[in-house]
């Protein structure tokens, strides 16, 4: 039970004006630094999400990695990231949810993306961007938001990071201890549950409601009365 207790996520803060990707940053120096250290930069010129997609990354938001040391490698460290940027969210007055596998929502758009990466047995590097005082370019303003956009005023971005390092602590040393009191936090907030949703795997697509999020952090679905369980992996979710 005590595994945990040692590690302090943002023991270390890298600050970079200007990177291509956190992550990637963070990947060529995850042997040589403690665990928990996080890379934070004002602007990436090549962030990216998930299946390789761009993510938008001006000055304003956060962008961040953070650099885990787990015993073994485990898809449900981007939960630690999504329920810990939900606790900050909370703070600030606003009302969010996840959206399986690995965004946050509020108000029914994106506001957040959480994304794992490493080297079995090695590291995981946990990336998070969040959209604080950050512009969202017209072309993705129907579908992603800011706290600037929903709170209507500034906010320091020092405050909003010191909160989010403070709750992933939190859920990092939840998931070494009591990884199925996590998994049962992820179902209380993840918003899509009970509701109809379509999955893109490579070519192949399914239509379904999700039912439930299983301890292993995979998405059960029911699709005509047929269950069907997805694993966190390479796929998309799109809400209907």
């Amino acid at each position: 039970m005590g595994e945990g207790r040692g590690i302090s996520v943002g023991i270390r803060v890298i600050s970079l004006d200007e990177v291509d990707s956190t992550n990637e940053y963070a990947k060529k120096i995850a042997r040589k630094v403690p665990e928990g250290t996080v890379v934070l930069a004002k602007r990436q010129t090549a962030g990216r999400g998930r299946k390789g997609r761009r993510w938008e990354s001006p000055e304003g938001g956060l962008w961040m990695s953070v650099i885990l040391k787990p015993q073994r490698v485990d898809s449900r460290l981007v939960f630690v990231g999504a329920l810990a940027v939900v606790d900050t969210l909370s703070e600030f007055g606003l009302s969010p949810g996840i959206k399986w596998p690995n965004d946050v929502w509020v108000a029914g758009r994106k506001i957040a993306g959480i994304l794992t990466e490493g080297r079995a047995g090695e590291y995981t590097v946990l990336g998070i961007g969040l959209n604080v005082n950050n512009p969202i370019p017209p072309e993705l303003q129907g579908d992603a938001v800011s706290m600037l956009e929903l709170i209507g005023t500034p906010l320091p971005l020092d405050r909003v990071l010191e909160r989010l390092l403070f709750h992933l602590n939190a859920w990092y040393r939840v998931f070494k201890e009591r990884p199925g009191l996590m998994m049962a936090k992820v179902r209380e907030r993840t918003f899509i549950l009970g509701r109809t949703v379509k999955i893109i795997q490579d070519y192949n697509v399914l239509i379904g409601r999700a039912v439930d999020v299983l301890d292993d952090g995979s998405l059960l679905l029911d699709i005509d009365g047929q269950l069907r369980r997805i694993l966190y992996g390479d796929v998309s979710l799109r809400l209907f």
